[in-house]
């Protein structure tokens, strides 16, 4: 996944979920934040970001906030992004084998999983969730409570019955992590619905992702430990 015109610039504060205050070419701009999660711990004041800049008269700010250090990783947080990293490595990837159709946001009974796919035989529904929280290496989903997470995952399940094979993938917006994990402290029942959901044979995946200035690519698998 390649992005055009990044620039690098500096946060300053986030007065709400949806926009940032940054600074660009010594001068205070507001940029839209895409990522609507916390990331307390990554918008930090100063921190190092890159944002993708736009020449568009309908946009009411003319930045996107894509990474951010932490340290010295580069984190991506572009909530957008995982599911375009994932449709881009599952058509290279070996962990299906001829795949005959991709569709995405495809609906079953009360859910809309990000992706269905069919291969040889089998037919397959797959939900994508970024992850940008990082403590010591470890990573960990999610970073605030998610009543649609735990909807997917008990829905999930329910493919299980009725011949569907199904996924969780994790897409680690980051790379040279230790191993993927549940938020516990931070959501609990969706924690406990995870392993459910590995109890009753939903496949849980975590793939780490090379991140640039300007690109994010999945990359490697990651250790889980539930």
């Amino acid at each position: 996944m390649k992005y055009e015109n990044i620039r690098r610039a500096k946060f300053i504060s986030r007065p709400n979920r949806f926009i940032a205050n940054i600074e660009i070419d010594g001068k205070t701009e507001i940029c839209h934040v895409k990522n609507t999660g916390r990331c307390k711990e990554l918008l930090t004041h100063n921190a190092h970001i890159f944002v993708q800049e736009f020449d568009s008269k309908i946009r009411k700010t003319k930045y996107d906030l894509i990474s951010v250090y932490k340290g010295k990783r580069l984190i991506n947080m572009d909530s957008q992004v995982p599911n375009k990293v994932f449709g881009e490595w599952v058509k290279n990837s070996s962990i299906f084998e001829n795949i005959k159709l991709i569709k995405t946001e495809q609906k079953y009974k009360n859910s809309r999983f990000d992706f269905y796919l069919e291969a040889d035989e089998k037919k397959i529904f797959v939900e994508v969730k970024g992850v940008t929280l990082e403590e010591d290496g470890i990573v960990m989903f999610p970073d605030a409570p998610t009543e649609r997470g735990l909807k997917h995952l008990n829905e999930l399940s329910l493919c299980i019955d009725e011949g569907y094979e199904a996924y969780v993938f994790f897409i680690v917006q980051m790379k040279d992590v230790k191993y993927f994990t549940s938020n516990v402290k931070t959501h609990k029942e969706f924690a406990e619905a995870l392993i459910k959901a590995r109890q009753k044979g939903v496949n849980i995946i975590a793939l780490d992702c090379d991140v640039k200035e300007d690109s994010i690519t999945a990359m490697n698998f990651v250790e889980i430990k539930l």
